[in-house]
């Protein structure tokens, strides 16, 4: 993959990028409508965005409540010791659980930090238990369980008057 530099976004794409995430089904004619360009130069910038990595994909954004997923959870996760083995053994325990929708090795007093939608307390106890039971050494985990969600988004702040 190629990847566009900083530099190499101007204005225009900035405006691309900003409309995209903030619907990411609008076509490509009403997306140059929208910022003022035809269709074809317009598509050829989203192209150029997409190849350079800076457009990683297209996303439905869905209710957890509607499918059961109510729960959200952030865990903190601590190790007793830390190597790069232990590490690349974490990476690949997480990287393959469906319910663990982010997670971050982080620095501070913990080491990850572990974000999971979930349909109840259960299923979250045995969510821990499976993480914990997996880690290649003791670890230590404090959890939050969220009670209001105030916030939630993926889009990125893009001004679209930088150049």
């Amino acid at each position: 993959m190629l990847t566009v530099k900083m530099t190499e976004i101007d204005r225009i794409d900035r405006k691309i990028l900003d409309e995209l995430q903030r619907d990411g089904r609008l076509t490509l004619t009403e997306l140059a409508s929208r910022i003022g360009l035809s269709t074809s130069p317009c598509a050829e910038r989203v192209r150029r965005l997409e190849r350079g990595g800076v457009i990683l994909g297209y996303h439905a954004r869905l209710n957890p409540e509607a499918l059961g997923r109510g729960l959200l959870v952030f865990v903190e996760l601590t190790l007793s010791s830390k190597s790069a083995d232990v590490f690349q053994k974490m990476r690949e325990e997480l990287l393959h659980e469906p319910r663990v929708l982010e997670c971050h090795l982080v620095s501070g007093p913990f080491d990850y930090l572990v974000k999971a939608r979930l349909s109840a307390m259960r299923e979250y106890r045995d969510l821990l238990g499976q993480i914990l039971r997996k880690v290649p050494v003791p670890a230590q985990s404090n959890s939050y369980v969220v009670m209001e969600e105030i916030k939630e988004g993926l889009a990125l702040p893009v001004d679209p008057a930088a150049t």
